[in-house]
């Protein structure tokens, strides 16, 4: 029987040196004539362990990482074919610690399986969920899906199935499905990873999505820094409309639904709905004043339901397993799992997809090990680059949009850059500040302009000018911005701003230089 070898394609694991281990790989089993076959899967989302090599035995897949192409001789000779003793061995790959401990239910086929085999899809319950959706009544799936508490995992928290029944019921000649996955904030890679490790899911997601609401075209619009997603979306795609899960008659039923993957240029205001509406339309990433909302007026003036990658990845297994299966993981109003994406300065960097409710503390101490320079945590962000810093005072926040929001924070799309205490924060406010300078589509004042002058003024209390007077001044800037901006780039910017303001004033409080005397 020929032996299963799987080595990640993952963009990670390619940056890694996944590429050049496959090829020693493919060598030695050309040369020693065995009988094994390489499988490019997707990543398992342990970075640190990057590139991962499992091997299938009888007993279950066993892992063995990080891998150098260097290596693949001496885990061949002590017997990786079988599963053999050898320093890199990690055990069985389900028994790691940190993979153990998570609750998969939208990654679960993720690094399991080979992205691009419908067979393998299948085999481990894929197109349940649209089999399912099939039979019902569209208004039947938009209620499965709005019982199930699924939320926008993008980053506004909006409930999934309000937004759904929005469409479902406004009229227009076409309908569209739009997914966002112009992932483009820091710390954050969990769209990728779905897109090169488990298309056929997001497929799914987006057919069933199609079928609730009435729409029979949906697009995919993601960033041009993401070709490896890209190639293996679109092919996938290719494969699904050649089997009959897209196309004219959805798994032969009468429901048509059809998509495509759209390329955007990587502007970070294109990750705002509206803005990546105009994007696909091919006009100026610009952002659009709402109402009219894009359920009622979307792409190309139609009803048109956005979600992000998670959050149509995540339809299929409530279509399949039902929606209290869904809603009994997780607390108050955050249900389900969310896919934590864990990253900066940590020691276990990756993906850990897990029920609302763990502590940050738990998350960054536990999960992500501390730091990896080995010295104390100064600060965690979490929510992109406009999300809030927090100091470890603030470790028992629970994972949950209201409790996050509470203590002025976001979880947007839940990455979460870890700091040591070298960090400046006054620095990490400044950039915050030219960060949405750079990106501001300009459309609006308090995001255009505000955003420049906050760097302005950074800059004069880093240079110990009127630090009182200045730190006012941010504050009273970051005010305006958040109440007077057009979108949420402009809006969130203060967020990072004014936590670091708060939580860490030391470092707001520089002592001017002063020369020497000669």
């Amino acid at each position: 029987m020929t032996v299963r070898i799987y080595i990640p394609r993952d963009a990670a694991a390619l940056a890694l040196g996944a590429e050049k281990v496959v090829e020693a790989m493919a060598g030695e089993i050309a040369a020693r004539g065995l009988d094994a076959t390489i499988v490019r899967n997707g990543s398992r989302g342990m970075h640190w362990l990057e590139p991962l090599v499992e091997v299938e035995t009888a007993g279950g897949r066993v892992a063995y990482g990080p891998v150098k192409a260097s290596d693949v001789a001496s885990l061949l000779d002590a017997g990786l074919i079988s599963g053999g003793a050898h320093p890199l061995c990690l055990g069985k790959t389900e028994e790691i610690p940190f993979l153990k401990r998570q609750t998969r239910l939208t990654f679960a086929r993720c690094g399991v399986i080979d992205p691009l085999s419908l067979e393998d899809y299948r085999a481990h319950r894929g197109l349940l969920g649209l089999e399912r959706a099939i039979a019902m009544q569209p208004a039947a799936i938009v209620a499965e899906v709005t019982e199930s508490g699924l939320r926008g995992r993008g980053g506004a928290g909006f409930p999934t199935g309000i937004k759904w029944k929005t469409v479902l019921e406004a009229r227009g000649p076409r309908k569209y499905i739009v997914c966002n996955a112009d992932e483009g904030d820091s710390g954050t890679f969990a769209d990728r990873m779905i897109m090169e490790g488990d298309p056929f899911v997001l497929i799914e997601g987006m057919a069933i999505a199609g079928i609730a609401t009435g729409a029979t075209k949906g697009y995919i619009y993601t960033r041009s820094e993401y070709p490896h997603a890209i190639a293996v979306m679109s092919a996938a795609i290719e494969i699904a409309r050649a089997a009959g899960v897209l196309g004219a008659s959805v798994l032969g039923s009468a429901h048509a639904f059809d998509m495509e993957v759209r390329t955007g240029a990587g502007a970070y205001v294109c990750g705002e709905e509206t803005s990546l509406l105009n994007s696909l339309e091919g006009k100026r990433g610009l952002v659009r004043a709402k109402p009219p909302l894009p359920a009622h007026k979307g792409l190309f003036d139609r009803p048109t339901v956005i979600n992000n990658v998670i959050s149509l990845a995540s339809v299929p297994v409530i279509l399949d397993k039902g929606a209290g299966y869904y809603r009994d993981f997780g607390m108050g109003r955050s249900r389900g799992t969310i896919p934590l994406q864990i990253a900066g300065n940590v020691k276990h960097g990756g993906l850990f997809e897990t029920a609302f409710g763990l502590t940050l503390g738990e998350i960054v101490d536990e999960i992500g090990g501390g730091t990896a320079s080995a010295r104390p945590v100064k600060a965690v962000q979490v929510g992109g680059p406009l999300g809030a810093y927090f100091p470890r005072a603030l470790f028992d926040t629970p994972f949950d949009y209201e409790a996050f929001a509470a203590r002025d924070g976001l979880i947007g799309h839940a990455g979460i850059v870890v700091f040591d205490d070298t960090a400046d924060m006054l620095k990490q406010a400044r950039f915050a500040m030219e960060f949405c300078a750079v990106e501001s589509c300009g459309k609006c004042t308090p995001c255009r302009i505000g955003s420049t002058r906050g760097v302005e003024v950074a800059d004069r209390i880093a240079a110990g000018i009127e630090p009182e007077k200045n730190r006012e001044l941010l504050a009273d800037l970051c005010n305006t911005m958040k109440f007077g901006s057009l979108c949420a780039l402009g809006g969130f910017t203060p967020y990072p701003v004014m936590s670091a303001m708060t939580h860490f004033p030391e470092d707001f409080s520089p002592v001017p230089v002063v020369e020497a005397a000669e």
